[in-house]
């Protein structure tokens, strides 16, 4: 069955480009949610003043890769000890983020946030927010596959693909 998952794990190229490539993920669609205001647009949502998060809105299915699969890789993709930023990357519209589509997916999140806490994988605490989705927005065109279209861009070399060429790695086993 066809299934959404909508992560906020930084910036969402980064986020597109690790997870576009896996085994049951048949797209991924860079976005915003969480916001206080009724529209977003990547200038407003930079601004800081919408409150809203940069996301990737997931489509998969979940018979080939599961909701579960996924949030694994979602915790290791970035720094979820990291408040309102990843990197270089500073602002709440960075924030770590599980915006859930239902109550399964809500339980399996919060699972997985006190599993990994009580195992003390990071010496920091967890600052993800585990909150219901409520909208979300797709992002301007050319922020779709960004890695792909600006493979020259010098944010994409230093951020985008080390992160990504480490993920597959780590991940190829579910690599398309």
């Amino acid at each position: 069955m066809e299934k959404e998952a909508t992560f906020g794990a930084g910036c969402f190229w980064c986020i597109e480009a690790c997870f576009k490539d896996v085994k049951g993920v048949l797209k991924v669609i860079p976005g915003y949610s969480g916001g206080t205001k009724a529209t977003a647009d990547y200038k407003t949502v930079c601004s800081g003043k919408t409150e809203h998060a940069e996301v990737a809105r997931i489509v998969f299915e979940d018979s080939v890769v599961s909701f579960e699969k996924l949030l694994e890789l979602f915790w290791f993709v970035h720094d979820p000890t990291q408040l309102n930023r990843q990197g270089n990357d500073i602002g709440r519209q960075y924030r770590s983020v599980i915006f859930c589509h239902d109550e399964s997916q809500k339980e399996s999140a919060v699972l997985a946030k006190n599993r990994l806490t009580e195992e003390r994988v990071w010496d920091k605490p967890i600052v993800t927010e585990i909150v219901d989705l409520t909208t979300f927005y797709a992002a301007e065109d050319y922020h779709h596959n960004y890695l792909e279209n600006n493979p020259t861009n010098p944010y994409c070399q230093s951020t985008v693909r080390p992160k990504v060429d480490k993920f597959r790695k780590v991940f190829a086993d579910l690599i398309k």
